[in-house]
């Protein structure tokens, strides 16, 4: 029995040393949070949240409406255009070119927020 108490505890060891070695970020520092983690924005009071993400190339983001009201995402270069989105819909979109997309909500202009592509 403490035989495979023992061999069971080597496993999970191994699992453990195998999952750090899988957290390592793009510069190659294990463990460390990578800032690209956050592919998702949510749409809540009146808000982009986050206003601004950073993303590698070839991320699709997510924004959901969680308010209770319609919102759009809208990029001021015309790149990307949702529909009206009611509460709980989602509009998503892939980025394919690196650049800085500022977007807005066409029928609340003052809700603003930005996707960095590297």
């Amino acid at each position: 029995m403490k035989r495979m108490v023992t061999m069971a505890a080597v496993l999970v060891g191994m699992g453990l040393g195998i999952a750090a070695l899988g957290a390592a970020t793009e510069n190659g520092t294990p463990g460390a949070q990578q800032k690209t983690d956050a592919r998702d924005v949510r749409i809540d009071n009146f808000s982009f949240g986050p206003a601004e993400l950073t993303v590698p190339v070839g991320t699709t983001v997510t924004w959901t409406n969680r308010d209770d009201i319609p919102h759009t995402v809208v990029n001021t270069d015309k790149v990307f255009k949702s529909k009206v989105l009611d509460t709980d819909e989602t509009f998503s979109f892939t980025f394919d070119k690196a650049g800085t997309y500022p977007y807005f909500c066409s029928i609340h202009p003052k809700m603003t927020g930005k996707v960095v592509v590297q």
